[in-house]
């Protein structure tokens, strides 16, 4: 067999002639020739039998590896002239409009990029992580699922951060799908109305259910947008309120030992602070060893402790919506009279939510979902904390989360 006929056959790229192999000391250059006639723009796919005029140099693009040799691909392309993009070079069926790397190449990237970290990708593929970057936008671009936004019924509205200094994402998640279905930077209002926007007026009417966190500017937009659905607050974010309260009672607390001229007893004391906010279930031996010290000292700080546990019952599973309705008015009751500023100001909180916190016990309908995307979501964001840019970012939390479905080059061969 012919070296050139070898080639075709290892590469099955489609919609092409190999013209040539070259072998160098890193790396093999595969020379290739379209075989269509005709010229077709790579950004609208115009059509023509008419050449503009012929590169002057190879276009180059990277392949998947031989070994340990790069492979490239090389071909010089003709002109044509678009009557929507001015004059372009030809698309090529076997690589993204504007790209250097071939499809097969950056399948490879975006697969790993879902399942393994910068470093691994760059010493795997030898890339930059910046190029991994614009690769994942350009897969995801072209992979995601144009008719995601269809049929939207029950969602979830979070705000995820991918940077440190407040930066954010906001993410629509799809309860029934089980997937994010859409994501900008921003974490507000806007951002949310952006949203809205763009599924249009007749499919935000659509939605039945919205569940979001008690944050004014998701529930604002959503109550213009969408009057009909029902808003449905998140427990776990009432239950996140509780251990932010009982964290601001510690902190307190805190700031009083070190001004008492104890420092010792002040170091003891922020210790203490897992031991207040995870689950008793969750605690080691020393963890529950401080708990019962600060049990048997008693004081605002255990009784900030005692409602904060009292907050968490309520959403225990096998309660009934009368039983939460009960025990959500005792805590608002008991938190108002507590005399601890934090959890006066958290009853007042979940006072004006009380009839979306119920809604959400009663569909059966929370964040969780959204939630355990977003869990997975933080763990993508930590891992590509290598990206400069939102869309970079969005794009790989779309590539893994959302309703596009990757697999190998060579499984998409098989």
């Amino acid at each position: 067999m012919r070296v050139n006929a070898g080639f075709s056959r290892l590469l099955r790229l489609p919609g092409v002639w190999v013209r040539g192999v070259q072998f160098d000391t890193d790396r093999v250059v595969v020379t290739l020739a379209l075989r269509r006639r005709r010229l077709l723009c790579p950004v609208c796919g115009y059509s023509t039998a008419h050449r503009h005029n012929r590169q002057q140099v190879e276009s180059v693009w990277r392949h998947l590896d031989l070994g340990t040799w790069r492979l490239e691909l090389r071909a010089r392309l003709r002109r044509l002239r678009c009557p929507r993009h001015g004059v372009r070079v030809e698309g090529v069926p076997f690589a993204r409009p504007g790209s250097r790397f071939t499809r097969d190449f950056e399948q490879l990237v975006a697969w790993l990029a879902t399942r393994t970290d910068k470093t691994t990708i760059r010493r795997m593929v030898r890339v930059d992580w910046a190029t991994v970057g614009r690769i994942i936008e350009r897969v995801t671009g072209d992979e995601l699922d144009p008719d995601r936004l269809e049929n939207l019924f029950e969602i979830g509205i979070d705000e995820v951060s991918w940077r440190k200094q407040h930066r954010c994402l906001t993410l629509v998640a799809d309860h029934l799908r089980g997937q994010i279905v859409w994501g900008h930077e921003g974490r507000d209002a806007a951002t949310a109305n952006r949203f809205f926007k763009e599924i249009g007026r007749s499919r935000s009417q659509a939605i039945e259910v919205i569940s979001l966190d008690m944050g004014p500017g998701y529930a604002k937009s959503a109550r213009e947008h969408a009057p009909q659905a029902t808003i449905a607050i998140d427990p776990f974010h009432v239950c996140a309120l509780g251990n932010r309260a009982l964290d601001d009672v510690r902190r307190g607390y805190w700031n009083e030992l070190r001004q008492s001229g104890d420092p010792q007893a002040a170091r003891r004391f922020k210790d203490a602070r897992w031991s207040l906010l995870k689950a008793p279930p969750n605690l080691n031996e020393d963890q529950a060893r401080t708990l019962r010290r600060l049990r048997n000292a008693g004081g605002e700080v255990w009784r900030g402790y005692t409602l904060k546990e009292a907050l968490r019952g309520i959403f225990a599973p096998g309660l009934t919506l009368a039983d939460v309705t009960i025990l959500i008015d005792r805590f608002i009751s008991k938190a108002t009279r507590s005399r601890l500023r934090p959890f006066v100001t958290l009853a007042g909180t979940i006072r004006r939510h009380r009839d979306g916190i119920l809604h959400a016990i009663r569909l059966g309908i929370n964040q969780g979902r959204t939630e355990a995307l977003n869990n997975k979501v933080r763990l993508i964001t930590r891992r590509a904390y290598g990206f400069h840019s939102a869309n970079a970012a969005l794009a790989l939390v779309m590539l893994t989360c959302g309703p596009i479905t990757l697999a190998p080059p060579h499984e998409s061969h098989a």
